[in-house]
Order: C-alpha cells, then sequence, then structure tokens
C-alpha cells in the first residue's frame, strides 16, 4: 500500500530564485507523479500554482513531463524553470510574490478552515491565503498522520 502525503511546503516559501510557492509546486508535481499527493490536493491548481506557471511563461505539461521523467531535486527543478522560463524578470517575480503574499481567501473558504482548526472566525484571525492554506495542511498532516 501506498502512503501520501501532504504538501508541507508553504506557499510564502521560495527558493534561490526567489519565486514563492515554486518549491511547493515542485513539491506536489513530484508528489502526484510518485502516486503519492495527498487526496484533495491538486498537483497543478487554478490559483497560486497557475500564477506561479504565469509568471514563469513556463507550460503546465512541460513541468509534468519534466519532472515525472527526471524527478528532480528542488536545485534541479530551479535550473531547468531557469533555462525553460521565458518571463524571469525580478519585476515579474516581485509582482507575483505581492499578489501571493496578498491574496486573501474569501470568507467562506477563510471560515471552513479556521473552523476546522477550532480558531474563531473574527476579526483577529488570519485572512491572507498563505497563512489559511498554512493551517490547513497542518491540519489536514494532523488528521492523516499524528492522531
Amino acid at each position: 500500500m501506498s502512503e501520501t502525503y501532504v504538501p508541507m511546503i508553504s506557499s510564502g516559501v521560495a527558493g534561490p530564485l526567489g519565486v514563492v510557492h515554486l518549491p511547493r509546486l515542485w513539491l506536489k508535481v513530484s508528489l502526484e507523479e510518485a502516486g503519492k499527493l495527498a487526496s484533495g490536493y491538486p498537483a497543478v491548481g487554478k490559483g497560486f500554482d497557475a500564477m506561479a506557471l504565469a509568471v514563469l511563461g513556463l507550460d503546465e505539461q512541460a513541468v509534468r513531463n519534466y519532472i515525472k521523467q527526471k524527478k528532480p531535486t528542488y536545485p534541479e527543478f530551479e535550473a531547468w524553470v531557469k533555462k525553460n522560463a521565458k518571463s524571469l524578470t525580478r519585476e515579474a517575480v516581485e509582482k507575483h510574490n505581492a499578489a501571493v503574499r496578498g491574496y486573501d481567501h474569501d470568507d467562506e473558504t477563510r471560515g471552513g478552515i479556521l473552523g476546522a482548526c477550532g480558531i474563531a472566525h473574527d476579526a483577529s484571525a488570519p485572512k491572507d491565503g498563505v497563512s489559511l492554506n498554512n493551517l490547513d495542511d497542518w491540519y489536514e498532516f494532523h488528521q492523516a498522520v499524528l492522531r
């Protein structure tokens, strides 16, 4: 029986290229290609994943194929990104990073995550997607592994 894993790299983390969320995208695609991505997690979703691919000018299928065929370490993946990105500029990366860090989940998504974590859905609770996604990952990891 194959174990699956909650991707525990935060969207707020960047590797040496400085692109936030890129390490998480690498991990999710790597896990999916190995048949080990936890249920409920898309390897490439329409949010931060799509944003990272778009800012870099990378084709989703090309990323998937590279990871499936080469099974790269993260530094190897970044080297491939650097070679294949159509738009790796400091300005584009800074704009992307600000967009990821500044994204707030809608109230329904926020309430669901906070509720599952036992956190009051009030003004003191986080609103940003990165913090809420971290809480969601930690909760899902706890449920799958530590409970």
